[in-house]
């Protein structure tokens, strides 16, 4: 007895072993294969059917004290056993009626499991009980006739609610009952086959099953894995047929009925057709399922010998305001394709080599409308006014193509020049570590920095003049050429997204000539180089803005149209005033009638989805695939912590020989670099820092002195002459390796030689005695000492100088905060001044030994409390 105990206790010991194995792997394979839908499915139905099984072998061997000794180990099974079942049928396919809903799969996703009930473990430990049906298996039950059509109206209800409205197409033949079985199904307008038509049933079900093989053509198996990979709406709907026979039908079938019912049987599920029988014998074959019910309780193969006790029966009602609610969506017509539809079935298959293709909504048919971006259309024009969806089209658009083009196929630069933050989902954030990898650079809240827009246009036309160079020295006219002649180099695709372009344009100044003329060379020359452009615009001024160049319109022959755009398509074109809202008109031919193809478009603006999206990406990307630059024009960018001294030890690692550079702030550029002033033995190397705007001046002089303390050895003497000043002053001062301080009390200006630099950081210079000062101005830069102050204003400067008629000789760089471009006239090389109109945190950087124009920068964030 106790060896055959200890047999015992082995036995369960080695099959609770193998079934946590089997679910551990299982689990594993499932989290491996994330993307994988049809795969994980597949691994996870079949491991919950082998688990039960080897649970219910288990529960057989297990006795008395053993069963009980063990209890803890099965009820971990168990809970394994619970997690596979609700990740095989999720929402409508499992949920318990009181909670039940209809719900919607994920586009591409194979169905799963479909719950009849639970099995009761342990006495405690229920499990849900679930069988295959669509694309996995036929049904055959048997068992007194109110149980087992409770169970069909359950099956049905659970297949159908899963399912999108018309992917099924329920056929019904009940001639004891002429349809009055199912009766609640009425309102989705199944087919009903009366008494002696079930011969014409399974002919024309053969029928379809020929024509479907014959479009599978050899190519895919199964309409399952066709569906799989082609995304878009089903070639095909599910046929679910329900055979309610009774003991006449039996009697009545002939052979060659009984053999196309055979046929059916073997050849149904690879082509969508599937059988729910009751009263009738189906042949044996691995894709029957049969499940024989006992009143309450039920068996059947899959699940082996555990007993399901089945659920209750839908409510009647229930099923009748599904079938209404589902009609009414089928008689509306298919809703919109969702963003999750437009994705391919594998990411990063394709290449740009010969351009760009993704879709971006679907026509009212439900095919995917796709949008071409290459040689021929090279470049895009949207199109809308405020509120139409703009914005809502670029987002699907980009994320059309990040799914398909990964980052060696495709670089993204994105301008924002609305008051809106729109693209900075695309970098990362304090929520959210992810960023889309394709994307290079990302621009919000630019509508007051044009000048950082002229910045990218101007990395992109170095990109350009870098690729044609290399086409050149390859002899390739075009991108594809280049690649080809080139495949070690990085010659990705390059998009450029600039929304509310005509900001951009607008001005009449400097910056909106440059940008029209780069922005007119890289529509030009653009396409043979991969370089695309993509303009969107709020209104017809947007457009009229290009109109007026017509070198610069030509090439954009993409044209996409929202509602009630104007001077988008051509003008005879109309289509954008009659089109309703969420849709757009697509017209490859620069807007002429007869070339419109409208769409409808998902919506984008679902964050969650779009950040579950951004990291499935994010975690494929490649090894050195660089963070995103994303500029924020509202956001102040602090004083880089390797910019400031790293204690009261300069740095050591200093380059010796190089001019000493004094950083000022940040340049208004697509590399983020810091604007320098460099400080040599040279006549007129000192700063001045002129406006009114206290903080902004005491952060421009800590940047300068806390950088140049970072670079090697000096010493620095800080005079402050204004109150305000002071805390700023002093902080500076308590941070600064070697430093004096002087206020009005006890400044001067004669100050003794020394073996390092010497800097000297003034307050509201313009309050201090003149002579010294103006002295140490112009000595003190061949003596290795050099001023940097903040005046006030540009008279007080030239009275510190020596008044009317004062040279500004000794003042080599200034940063103009809070001054008009017309006061600046006197430190200008050009007549009047230069152009500029003072912004909060915005400064006009001009260094007569460097620029030829002053320079927008950013002045550093250094004083305030959270640095």
């Amino acid at each position: 007895m106790g060896s055959h105990r200890n047999a015992l206790v082995a036995a369960v010991r080695q099959e609770l072993a193998e079934a946590r194995g089997s679910a551990r792997a299982v689990l594993a394979a499932a989290e491996s294969a994330r993307g994988e839908a049809q795969h994980r499915r597949r691994l996870v139905r079949d491991a919950y059917a082998t688990c039960l099984t080897q649970l219910a072998a288990a529960r057989e061997a297990a006795r008395d004290d053993i069963q009980r000794r063990y209890r803890g180990e099965t009820t971990r099974l168990a809970g394994h056993l619970r997690g596979l079942a609700t990740s095989s049928a999720t929402g409508a396919a499992g949920a318990p009626w009181r909670l039940w809903s209809p719900s919607e799969p994920e586009r591409g996703s194979r169905p799963g499991l479909l719950r009849i009930g639970a099995i009761t473990f342990e006495d405690t430990t229920a499990l849900p009980a679930l069988i295959p049906l669509l694309d996995a298996a036929h049904l055959h039950v048997s068992g007194p006739s109110p149980a087992v059509d409770d169970l069909i109206a359950g099956v049905l209800l659970r297949a159908l609610g899963s399912t999108r409205p018309g992917d099924v197409q329920l056929t019904v033949y009940d001639p004891e009952n002429l349809g009055g079985t199912l009766a609640p199904f009425a309102p989705l307008n199944p087919t009903f086959v009366g008494p002696g038509g079930l011969g014409s049933l399974l002919d024309e079900l053969a029928e379809h099953i020929l024509r479907v093989h014959e479009s599978l053509g050899g190519q895919y198996p199964t309409l399952a894995d066709l569906v799989a990979a082609r995304p878009g709406p089903r070639p095909e709907p599910w046929r679910l047929v329900v055979l309610l026979a009774d003991r006449a039908t039996t009697v009545e079938m002939t052979a060659s009925q009984r053999a196309q019912l055979g046929r059916i049987v073997r050849t149904g599920v690879a082509c969508g057709v599937h059988l729910v029988v009751r009263g009738l014998e189906l042949d044996d074959d691995p894709t029957v399922e049969r499940i024989v019910v006992r009143d309450q309780t039920a068996t059947c193969d899959s699940l082996g010998r555990l007993e399901i006790r089945l659920d209750p029966p839908p409510p009647p009602e229930r099923i009748a305001a599904f079938g209404r609610s589902t009609a009414e969506r089928m008689r509306s017509g298919a809703g919109p394709a969702r963003l999750a539809d437009l994705e391919p079935a594998k990411y990063w298959t394709e290449s740009s080599l010969h351009g760009l293709l993704a879709p971006i909504g679907d026509s009212t048919d439900g095919t995917l409308v796709e949008v071409p971006l290459g040689d021929d259309p090279p470049h895009a024009l949207i199109g809308g006014p405020s509120g139409s969806g703009k914005t809502n089209l670029i987002h699907t658009w980009l994320g059309s193509l990040a799914t398909r083009y990964g980052p060696e196929e495709l670089a993204l630069y994105l301008l924002d020049f609305k008051e809106g933050v729109s693209f900075a989902r695309y970098a990362a954030g304090p929520r959210d570590p992810s960023w889309l990898p394709q994307v290079r650079l990302a621009g919000i809240n630019v509508n007051g920095d044009r000048e950082f827009g002229l910045a990218m246009l101007r990395h992109l036309g170095e990109e350009l003049r870098t690729r044609a160079q290399a086409a050149k020295r390859c002899d390739a006219g075009r991108l594809a050429e280049l690649r080809a002649e080139d495949p070690t180099g990085h010659w990705p695709r390059i998009v450029a997204v600039i929304d509310e372009f005509p900001v951009l344009l607008s001005g009449r100044d400097a910056v909106a000539d440059e940008a029209a003329d780069l922005v007119e060379d890289l529509a030009r020359r653009g396409r043979s180089q991969g370089i695309h452009l993509v303009l969107a615009s709020e209104d017809a001024a947007g457009i009229q803005a290009l109109c007026g160049r017509p070198g610069l319109i030509a090439p954009f022959t993409l044209r996409i149209a929202l509602p009630k755009a104007r001077r988008v398509l051509a003008d005879d074109n109309l289509a954008a005033a009659v089109i309703p809202r969420y849709h757009a008109v697509v017209n490859t031919e620069s807007g002429m009638s007869g070339a419109n193809r409208i769409v409808r478009l998902p919506d984008a603006g679902d964050r969650t989805g779009w950040r579950a999206l951004q990291r499935r990406l994010w975690r494929m990307r490649p090894t050195g695939c660089e963070e995103p630059r994303l500029f924020d024009g509202d956001a102040v960018p602090r004083l880089p912590a390797a910019l400031r001294p790293a204690g009261r030890v300069p740095d050591a690692n200093t380059p010796v020989g190089s001019s000493p550079g004094a950083v000022l702030g940040e340049r208004i550029d697509v590399a983020a670099q810091p604007a320098r002033f460099r400080l040599g033995r040279m006549p007129g190397r000192n700063l001045a820092v002129l406006g009114t705007r206290t903080e902004e001046a005491c952060d421009v002089l800590a940047a300068a002195a806390l950088s140049l303390a970072a670079q090697g050895p000096a010493h620095f003497s800080v005079i402050c002459l204004e109150p305000g000043a002071s805390h700023s002053a002093a902080r500076l001062f308590a941070e600064l390796p070697s430093a004096d301080w002087y206020d009005a009390t006890d400044v001067h200006f004669d100050l003794p030689a020394r073996d390092i630099p010497h800097y000297v950081l003034g307050y509201a210079l313009d309050a201090a005695a003149r002579p010294g000062l103006r002295t140490l101005l112009a000595d003190g830069p061949e003596q290795r000492v050099h001023v940097l102050g903040w005046w006030r204003s540009v008279p007080r400067l030239r009275d510190t100088l020596g008044g009317i008629g004062a040279r500004f000789d000794s003042i080599g760089a200034w940063v103009a905060l809070d001054v008009p471009g017309a006061d600046l006239t006197p430190l200008h090389p050009q007549p009047g001044g230069p152009v500029w109109y003072p912004r909060t945190r915005r400064a006009l950087f001009f260094d007569r030994s460097v620029h030829r124009t002053p320079e927008v920068i950013i002045p550093y964030e250094v004083n305030s409390d959270h640095t």
